[in-house]
């Protein structure tokens, strides 16, 4: 029974993986309906309350996924965006990443720099979950004008 038990999370673990794959694969496209079709309809979406930044708002359907990408999009300059990668954990249906992002608001010129952690969680070959932990000091700053 263990063996059969440690094969399924094995199988469940590289499901979760490619779907992540997937995602990070769509994000590089800048393609919103690409990127939140990755999304079940129904979305746990939590990003911290960040007044200051438009794009930064509860979601909880794919479409409003799809949102996220276009206000990212018309709030910043997506060529001047930057994402690292440090750390890609899988365990069963749940995903860990870390890394660093950047990015230039467009209202202010203002460059943002911030360590990231984003939490998923895939079930049926879809994204679920979806946590994110960044710096939003840092993104609120880059949002402001100076007085």
């Amino acid at each position: 029974m263990g063996s059969s038990a440690i094969s399924g999370n094995e199988t469940v673990t590289e499901q979760t993986r490619a779907v992540v794959q997937d995602f990070l694969a769509r994000t590089a496209s800048r393609d919103p309906e690409h990127i939140a079709a990755v999304y079940a309809e129904q979305v746990d979406w939590q990003v911290a309350p960040n007044p200051a930044a438009p794009w930064i708002r509860p979601r909880s359907t794919r479409e409003d996924v799809a949102g996220h990408w276009r206000e990212l999009d018309a709030h910043t300059f997506p060529e001047l965006a930057e994402a690292t990668l440090d750390a890609f954990v899988v365990d069963g249906k749940e995903a860990v990443l870390t890394g660093h992002l950047s990015g230039t608001v467009r209202t202010t010129g203002k460059t943002f720099h911030s360590p990231f952690a984003l939490r998923m969680t895939v079930e049926d070959g879809l994204i679920v979950r979806h946590h994110v932990y960044e710096d939003g000091l840092a993104i609120a700053a880059a949002c402001t004008p100076d007085a």
